[in-house]
């Protein structure tokens, strides 16, 4: 492999990486389609490298994201458990749901949760907790509730996580359409906790940074001990993810939550559309997603 390549490897991870550190979203769901569509790199290859990137993104701006304040480390422990849940329950299925029902169905629910953060552009996110615990309130059982500081508004924020079961459903979920259509399940994360949890973007953003992260992980040691990383195209990926996932992670510092909230919601429409498409098999890379 040609030093040029190695340096447009490097590029593309930066810039892949960054949009999906300020976004929480998996950093593979851009990755994958420019490896494969503009680097000619192998399907396989691609996602093996794509799943490395996903955990130099998660932790190069998990520090940043942790000493910031933006991360509930509490919340994405109790949402991990049911989005792994959900993953097993995708490796029983797969193979059982046709592919095309999939991407129409994982269409669907993009465009639902674009619709449903849109419907929460107006809505402010402060919120303080309840003082004292209320019956039957798991968030406040568990102390989930917190407050971050925010840049662009210049204070802290107080929040309360609310419909704690809810938003363990909707894990459940993100992980199970993540393992049967092999994608991060990030890209459902957010929305789940915007709009089930009640969390502010921001901390939506960071703490699924950190969850997909911890679930990578896995998938990255069982793939390693496979030996199907290619370490000649997952090393200039690592290394332009860590750098992108820094730049993310004061992007999402700096950037507002009703803009970053706008991208998120633009994303998930342009994906919506791919997923569409994809559902009668037509692919805008020209290769299977």
């Amino acid at each position: 492999m040609d030093l040029g390549f190695s340096v447009w490897l490097i590029a593309v991870s930066v810039g892949a990486s960054a949009l999906g550190g300020a976004l929480g979203m998996a950093s593979g769901i851009f990755i994958v389609p420019l490896l494969t569509a503009f680097g000619g790199v192998d399907i396989h290859t691609a996602v093996t490298a794509s799943i490395v990137s996903v955990i130099a993104c998660s932790c190069g701006s998990a520090a940043s994201f942790l000493e910031e304040g933006l991360t509930n480390i509490r919340v994405a422990l109790v949402l991990e458990t049911a989005t792994t849940l959900g993953a097993l329950s995708g490796v029983l299925l797969a193979g059982i749901v046709s592919v095309s029902l999939l991407y129409a169905l994982f269409a669907a629910i993009l465009l639902l949760s674009a619709w449903q953060m849109l419907s929460r552009r107006g809505q402010p996110d402060v919120m303080a907790p309840a003082a004292g615990n209320v019956p039957g309130d798991w968030a406040t059982a568990l102390r989930l509730h917190s407050a971050y500081p925010d840049q662009a508004a210049g204070s802290d924020i107080a929040y309360r996580v609310q419909r704690l079961p809810l938003g363990l459903g909707f894990m459940y979920v993100a992980g199970m359409v993540s393992a049967l259509l092999g994608i991060g399940s990030g890209v459902l994360k957010i929305p789940a906790m915007d709009t089930a949890l009640r969390l502010p973007i921001k901390v939506s953003s960071a703490t699924s940074n950190f969850m997909i992260g911890v679930t990578a992980a896995a998938s990255g040691i069982a793939y390693l001990a496979l030996g199907e990383i290619d370490a000649a195209i997952a090393g200039p990926v690592a290394l332009g993810s860590v750098a992108g996932a820094i730049l993310g992670a004061r992007l999402l510092a700096v950037i507002s939550g009703p803009a970053l909230r706008l991208l998120f919601i633009l994303v998930l429409l342009a994906l919506s559309v791919q997923m569409i498409l994809a559902a009668f098999g037509i692919s805008l890379t020209g290769v299977d997603l």
